[in-house]
């Protein structure tokens, strides 16, 4: 019984190790193929109208065909269409990461969101802001410390109560790892917000792309559905 137990045991440590040491060589392999930032050509998409149909598709019709809509310039975002509900869509590139994501400069990232008015006017500003520096040829570092900097000087609004997103778009691309896509919700909140984030069988998962620049938790909640209706993988 004890050789069985041992047996089991020892399969076990092997079976997490190989997870283990796969995560760290596709990181190590991520963060060489995408060791800075590519040419600016290559985060850009040439068919306007293909990234505003795109930036809506991060919410229902209902909410993104009112919405003001950006789309990515050569020195920035630059607005589209005008909206006239308070809700701005985009479609964020891979600098909006986390510091560490090793994907952070990976040019294929396309990641549609539909902030509603709260977020449109306090996270928003943390994106105009990181793409400005991007397209300057700023380091990831100095971007980093760059949008700390700024959230510290009052350059940036401090977070509005009830500030949210939505990234419901079937077509985002946020990750090179398979099932790449989510449909899913985000919650703005002070860091430090207790929502059972990560917790066993909580549907709340904690995001933490802003821990390096502002005291701001994201909390990612999945919803079953696309923006379109049709059904949405499992979390």
């Amino acid at each position: 019984m004890m050789s069985r137990i041992f047996a089991a045991v020892a399969v076990l440590v092997f079976a997490y190790t190989t997870i283990f040491q796969a995560r760290a060589l596709w990181s190590q392999a991520t963060e060489t193929k995408y060791p800075r930032m590519a040419p600016v050509e290559e985060y850009l998409m040439t068919d306007r109208n293909a990234e505003i149909a795109l930036a809506r598709s991060a919410a229902p019709k209902s909410i993104s065909q009112d919405a003001t809509v950006l789309v990515l310039g050569r020195h920035g975002y630059e607005t589209a269409v005008e909206g006239k509900n308070g809700f701005v869509c985009v479609v964020e590139r891979g600098w909006m990461s986390p510091a560490d994501a090793p994907e952070f400069w990976d040019p294929k990232l396309r990641g549609p969101l539909c902030f509603n008015p709260p977020a449109a006017r306090s996270i928003l500003p943390m994106t105009l802001k990181r793409t400005e520096m991007a397209l300057e040829g700023k380091t990831k570092a100095e971007i980093i410390d760059g949008n700390k900097s700024a959230f510290q000087k009052g350059e940036l609004p401090p977070l509005e109560p009830g500030a949210m997103s939505y990234m419901m778009s079937k077509d985002a691309y946020l990750t090179d790892r398979g099932g790449h896509n989510l449909a899913h919700l985000m919650f703005y909140a002070p860091h430090g917000a207790a929502w059972g984030a990560d917790l066993p069988k909580s549907p709340v998962m904690l995001n933490p792309q802003f821990k390096d620049v502002q005291p701001i938790d994201v909390f990612i909640v999945p919803v079953g559905t696309w923006s379109d209706g049709t059904p949405g993988p499992a979390m």
